[in-house]
């Protein structure tokens, strides 16, 4: 049986008397890599607040691991990587190491020995190792999100949830960026929640579509979706090829 690591059932979330989201399901199994897209205003990250518990909802209900936000205690399952992070500032006064670092879940006073190798593991993971001293704001766009996957990474989360991660790298980095996480979906069976604007692309990397505006519109896999004459009716057959062509 399909393990659910995802579960959201009839939400609704509303900003000033506005319906942002409204009766939103769907669930996302493990093993899964779900590609995120809609326009600006859709509610995509207001999706991933309320599926991270960040937000709470005017109706409906969300499970991760079968368990509510608010009464999971395992966090260390989720790896999270938000759109706006403060440790991209120039100014922010810590290194490479310490930013990844900060992934790390407090445990039992005798586990530092484990910490340091699994700081040491991701940073080799994302090829960051050789830049370790350097502060944060020294980098590159491109190094500094592999600095902030690789906070996600480092307790060997289940889920990973990232939000726009390539909005500000040039394509090139993008594509290395969007390669590892297939990878890390393929070859560690680590389960992907991927919200991003490049609806053109999305469909060489994640398995799944779920495209939303305001409500779910369309969420399966892309055969699905390239068969889909209703798709065609929503889309435009410009726009569904586009996406298609990329999933070839």
């Amino acid at each position: 049986m399909p393990v659910e690591v995802v579960s959201v059932r009839g939400l609704r979330f509303t900003y000033e008397t506005r319906d942002v989201l409204r009766d939103i399901s769907f669930s996302i199994e493990a093993g899964d890599y779900v590609g995120l897209v809609g326009p600006n205003g859709s509610g995509k990250s207001t999706l991933i607040r309320l599926i991270l518990g960040l937000e709470t909802p005017h109706a409906g209900s969300v499970s991760l691991f079968g368990q509510a936000p608010s009464q999971l205690k395992e966090w260390h399952k989720i790896g999270y990587l938000p759109q706006k992070n403060p440790a991209l500032s120039r100014f922010f006064p810590a290194t490479v190491q310490e930013i990844v670092a900060l992934g790390l879940v407090p445990k039992r006073a005798d586990a530092a020995r484990d910490d340091r190798e699994a700081l040491r593991k991701v940073l080799d993971l994302m090829d960051i190792t050789g830049i370790r001293d350097k502060l944060i704001g020294e980098l590159s766009g491109g190094q500094q999100q592999r600095v902030l996957l690789a906070r996600a990474l480092i307790k060997d989360p289940e889920l990973l949830i990232l939000d726009e991660p390539t909005i500000a790298v040039d394509p090139e980095i993008r594509e290395r960026f969007l390669n590892v996480l297939m990878e890390l979906n393929q070859k560690r069976k680590v389960t992907v929640l991927l919200v991003t604007h490049d609806t053109g692309s999305i469909g060489k990397y994640a398995k799944k579509l779920l495209y939303l505006e305001r409500e779910v519109i369309f969420y399966g896999g892309f055969d699905d979706f390239c068969l889909s004459a209703e798709m065609t009716k929503v889309f435009g057959s410009f726009t569904q090829h586009l996406i298609c062509h990329r999933h070839e």
